[in-house]
């Protein structure tokens, strides 16, 4: 289990046999005071990969930054290089995948977006609209619910 920031766009490829594979790194944070006071941090960073419909996923939702929560398996690859050399890599598998913040995507942040001072005024227009109607009266079970403020 790890929860961290993407530090690259995923990059989403098929195999030979059309099965989807997306990859893409994560930094994981800490920080920690030592017993001298001193505060401390660090960073790790991880190379984790996706597939099937979850790479499928992973490409369309995530972005360099986004927070996510992963969970997953570790899975160590050995090969040899064409000059000889060994090389190794160690990869997290992941089976699980939840986004932790509401960021948008660079490419939607033009997009329209109501500010917090549009919502009080679009709050005041309804409440005067209402206080015009004095033989109407509402429950507060019964306002409506505004979708865009969800933060999910």
């Amino acid at each position: 289990m790890l929860i961290g920031n993407l530090t690259r766009d995923p990059e989403l490829r098929y195999t030979s046999k059309g099965t989807a594979v997306c990859s893409f790194g994560l930094a994981t944070n800490r920080a920690w005071t030592t017993d001298q006071g001193e505060k401390k941090e660090d960073a790790s960073f991880h190379r984790i990969v996706a597939w099937d419909k979850l790479a499928e996923i992973c490409s369309q939702l995530l972005f360099k930054g986004r927070r996510i929560y992963i969970e997953g398996r570790l899975q160590t690859r050995q090969w040899e290089e064409q000059n000889g050399n060994n090389r190794q890599i160690t990869e997290v598998v992941i089976s699980e995948m939840m986004i932790l913040d509401s960021r948008r995507s660079p490419d939607q942040e033009g997009e329209e977006e109501t500010k917090p001072e549009e919502i009080d005024q679009e709050e005041s227009q309804k409440k005067s609209k209402n206080s015009q109607q004095p033989n109407q009266t509402k429950n507060s079970s019964e306002e409506e619910i505004d979708t865009s403020d969800i933060p999910f």
